[in-house]
């Protein structure tokens, strides 16, 4: 079964100041609540993301066990979206589009995840009980880590 999650949120800011921002990987451990314990483990020399750059990670999402994750960027429009999917991780299936948008109010910045979880009833039962539920607080820090980042 694939599951969903979409965010949206209003972000004062230049449309080129939060893309910088939101698609330099080295910054997403910084919108990332700390007791995950996340670190980027590949070498970000270049910090254009462009399609095809493979991006490793280790992460605690639950219990302190570290987990090794390896995303590849797959599509790039500067200044537009950009998407990664999981190459290697706790998911069968992982696909996350960042979107940005210049509104009259701000940029509206989308988040569209889709992912589907192994193990099949057992895997859709622990989606239920606690990985939705954790996509949902993570996604909550970084919309409040983003209000502290770009101020109104």
């Amino acid at each position: 079964m694939l599951h969903s999650l979409h965010k949206k949120q209003l972000i004062k800011s230049t449309i080129t100041e939060l893309w910088n921002f939101i698609s330099d990987p080295a910054n997403l451990a910084t919108i990332t609540p700390p007791e995950m314990n996340f670190k980027t483990l590949s070498n970000l020399k270049d910090k254009k993301i462009h399609p095809g750059q493979i991006i490793e990670y280790q992460v605690s999402p639950l219990l302190g066990l570290k987990m090794h994750w390896v995303t590849e960027i797959t599509h790039v429009k500067t200044e537009e979206y950009f998407v990664d999917e999981q190459r290697f991780g706790p998911y069968t299936f992982w696909h996350h589009q960042h979107s940005i948008k210049q509104t009259p109010n701000g940029i509206e910045m989308q988040d569209d995840i889709h992912y589907k979880i192994p193990m099949g009833a057992i895997g859709r039962l622990l989606n239920k009980l606690f990985i939705a539920k954790k996509l949902e607080r993570i996604f909550e820090y970084r919309k409040k880590k983003l209000e502290e980042l770009f101020p109104n």
